[in-house]
């Protein structure tokens, strides 16, 4: 096993680049878009367990530099504001440098591919992945520019739309809607009360869900949930954007007031939303020579907070298979026998907690949901139970007393 060709320059796809080098295989990345993802998606939180795996491949600080500010706690709230719970992830016990961050997506996407840049990793941008076709001995990559490329491996790091998986299974199911689209942005500042400090707060409203946090600077990071049947792209964009944020308005009317403050203040392209999908689970992850990871392989719902960092967990493990077990088949089993089992928990946990978004007009409905929220949110703070997400680690080169990973 000496190259590997990866599909994909978003997140998982430099950080499983870079992992491979380490593993002594040669990988490229080949991405669709001109340059490193700039102006896609909005934000995201990373992790203890993903930071800890960015740590194994020297993307650590590059990735806490560009981050915006720490949030290692959730302030749960309903639309009058009355406080639910709050929650905090345990990561203000560890080391300072593996304490959730929230960072936008653009940020982490460049910082992640100028960190694989520095490490001497190609990554070629204007690649639109088209087809692969798969020999005895390699797999090559066709690109809609005409070009190809040659290795012994193919690993989509796609996203949730793959081509590389829809090519690899045609049998295999669609991305799951969740019954939720999403909008957010971002402000410079904003006439609204600071959240406590590393703190998100999450309202429960009364017809959808929104969440906010500022940083030190009076910035605001915002989010919004609601609650909706599926729609296309071009249904979304026929509706218009001013259109789409009166409806935002009209959904918060009767809650909390730093809401429509917020919302009043972003531009009316915020408010154009995108579906929120998951994939469970795959029958396969792979086939001969061609493996998936990240949202190709199993996207979570944002609810899970995880999403970024399951797909840097993935690139740790991979590429350990195939440093680990050179017959390729045989390691990318061995790579899905160990991670399937965390990522369709993980999933299953961001779609219970995205079907609590979804407001009702009935005032016993919500005060039900009130009560049972404040209970839930007793026993996780008590009991810790998040700590199985955010503890885990990949132990990817161990050390003189342990041998770290082996598939």
């Amino acid at each position: 096993m000496t190259k590997a060709l990866i599909i994909g320059g978003g997140i998982g796809g430099p950080v499983a680049a870079a992992a491979l080098q380490r593993a002594g295989i040669e990988a490229v990345v080949h991405e669709a878009h001109a340059g490193p993802g700039d102006n896609l998606g909005t934000f995201l939180t990373l992790a203890p367990n993903g930071l800890a795996a960015l740590r194994t491949v020297g993307m650590l600080d590059a990735a806490r530099r560009a981050a915006a500010f720490p949030t290692t706690g959730i302030e749960f709230v309903n639309g009058s504001g009355r406080r639910l719970g709050r929650l905090g992830d345990g990561s203000e016990r560890g080391p300072a440098e593996l304490r959730t961050i929230t960072i936008n997506r653009g940020d982490l996407q460049r910082a992640l591919a100028e960190a694989a840049r520095d490490q001497g990793i190609r990554i070629e941008y204007g690649k639109r992945f088209t087809r692969y076709t798969e020999t005895d001995s390699g797999v090559a990559a066709e690109f809609g520019d005409g070009s190809s490329a040659e290795g012994d491996v193919l690993l989509g790091a796609d996203g949730i739309h793959s081509l590389v998986r829809r090519l690899m299974d045609p049998e295999a199911p669609n991305p799951a809607y969740t019954g939720l689209l999403g909008i957010g942005g971002y402000l410079e500042s904003s006439d609204v009360a600071p959240t406590a400090e590393a703190t998100t707060r999450m309202v429960f409203g009364k017809r959808a869900f929104f969440g906010y946090q500022t940083g030190p600077s009076g910035e605001v990071f915002w989010f919004a949930n609601l609650g909706h049947s599926e729609m296309t792209a071009e249904e979304i964009a026929a509706r218009g954007d001013d259109d789409w944020k009166s409806h935002a308005l009209a959904l918060f009317s009767d809650d909390l007031p730093d809401i429509t403050t917020i919302m009043r203040a972003a531009e009316p392209s915020r408010f154009r939303p995108l579906g929120t999908y998951d994939l469970a689970s795959l029958p396969r992850w792979s086939r001969g020579r061609v493996a998936l990871l990240g949202d190709a392989a199993h996207a979570v719902s944002n609810s899970s907070g995880q999403g970024a960092s399951l797909a840097v967990e993935d690139a740790l493990v991979l590429a350990a298979c195939l440093r680990d077990l050179p017959d390729a088949t045989r390691a990318f089993a061995a790579y899905e026998h160990r991670r399937r089992a965390r990522v369709e928990r993980i999933a299953a946990e961001g779609r219970r907690r995205g079907n609590q978004k979804v407001g009702s007009a009935h005032p016993a409905a919500r005060l039900v949901r009130d009560m049972s929220l404040r209970v839930v949110f007793a026993l996780i703070a008590r009991f810790g139970s998040q700590a199985w997400m955010n503890d885990y680690r990949v132990d990817f080169e161990g050390s003189d007393s342990s041998p770290g990973l082996r598939c």
